[in-house]
């Protein structure tokens, strides 16, 4: 048979613990501000004691003049026409078109759309020097096509 539990055979104290001291808890706020350590006693006031000494206005327009200069310079590095060109964009812009299109009907690797999307631009009249065929053969080319009528 199991001995019923009771909680007062395992008290640690028999008596109640003694009362605090009188005015403790009105001292102790006071006692403990007396031994934090002020800021200038850290290292971060000689760096950056400055900024507190301005007025919040001035430093929240500080605070706006950084963030909007850091938003400007991140527009102006990632702009298309960046002043930094990477070498090879350098030397493929050397190479001739005529070449390229030789070397890509040349090559058994085929060129996808997506390589295509990677063009920045295409020359408009790339179409009329190297698409030769007449408005027949291009009309009968579009003729041959499978439509759906979905589409009209």
């Amino acid at each position: 048979m199991n001995t019923p539990f009771r909680l007062d055979d395992h008290k640690r104290w028999s008596q109640p613990l003694a009362p605090p001291p009188d005015r403790y808890f009105e001292q102790l706020p006071t006692r403990v501000m007396a031994r934090v350590q002020p800021t200038e006693a850290t290292g971060l006031a000689g760096t950056w004691g400055w900024l507190q000494q301005l007025s919040a206005p001035v430093r929240t327009a500080l605070a706006s003049a950084v963030v909007l200069g850091g938003f400007a310079t991140s527009f102006w590095l990632t702009q298309p026409g960046a002043p930094t060109t990477s070498a090879a964009t350098a030397a493929l812009a050397t190479v001739p078109q005529a070449e390229m299109v030789q070397y890509l009907l040349a090559s058994d690797q085929r060129v996808t759309l997506t390589d295509l999307a990677e063009l920045s631009e295409a020359p408009s009249d790339m179409s009329e020097a190297y698409l030769q065929a007449s408005p027949a053969e291009l009309q009968d080319a579009l003729d041959s096509q499978p439509s759906d009528e979905a589409y009209f």
